[in-house]
């Protein structure tokens, strides 16, 4: 990416592979940046929410009283939910059904493929250029629907598995955990490419990221 263009992006620092995330946003031309409290939401472009079990997430959220801000920040902004993400970003979620954000035209299915020894690594064609995509999946959520409004950028078993809905993106793989870029290189490209063309957060908002409240 050009000078001046580097976008900066966020990692959700609660739990998962944040630190694989944070190196793959580097490789793919971003700047990222550890979130771990709402006051830290502030000065990012995108935000990413990565793997990790989405129930420990949702507590910790709600005990910060981190939910609301997010998403709020969620809805003016480009986000990134894999795994745990976009169970999170969902707005319906089942196996057993918990509170998600509810931006995500789809509805999720907890722990779809079973336990941690059914986790896989497949290599698939997708809508991305350049071949053939490494996805590594563990206890994997499964998209059981998407709205009309959602891009399946790629599949498993006739199920989306990399979505895209306006600024959102989601996978319910860990594209982090391969050497293949270029799920986070697309994520990267398209926050620099809305930067500047994003209405700016609102006063309300701002103060929301702010004080946490």
């Amino acid at each position: 990416m050009a000078k001046g263009t580097i976008p900066i992006i966020g990692v959700l620092a609660i739990q998962g592979d944040y630190a694989a995330h944070a190196e793959a946003l580097s490789e793919s031309g971003a700047e990222p940046v550890e979130v771990r409290k709402p006051s830290e939401l502030a000065g990012i472009d995108g935000l990413i929410l990565p793997g990790g079990e989405s129930t420990t997430v949702l507590r910790f959220l709600e005990k910060l009283n981190f939910f609301d801000v997010l998403r709020d920040f969620c809805g003016c902004k480009p986000v990134f939910g894999t795994c745990a993400g976009a169970i999170l970003l969902a707005r319906e979620v089942r196996n057993p059904p918990q509170r998600s954000l509810g931006l995500l035209d789809a509805i999720v299915e907890r722990n779809a493929y079973g336990r941690q020894i059914d986790s896989a690594i497949l290599t698939a064609e997708t809508a991305l250029p350049g071949g053939p995509l490494e996805m590594v999946f563990i206890r994997a959520p499964r998209m059981v629907e998407v709205g009309a409004g959602v891009q399946v950028l790629a599949m498993r078993d006739d199920f989306p598995v990399l979505v895209r809905q306006g600024s959102l993106m989601a996978a319910t793989f860990h594209p982090e955990l391969s050497s293949d870029r270029r799920v986070h290189r697309l994520f990267a490209e398209s926050v620099a490419a809305t930067r500047s063309n994003r209405a700016p957060v609102t006063t309300e908002l701002a103060q929301r990221i702010r004080t946490g409240v």
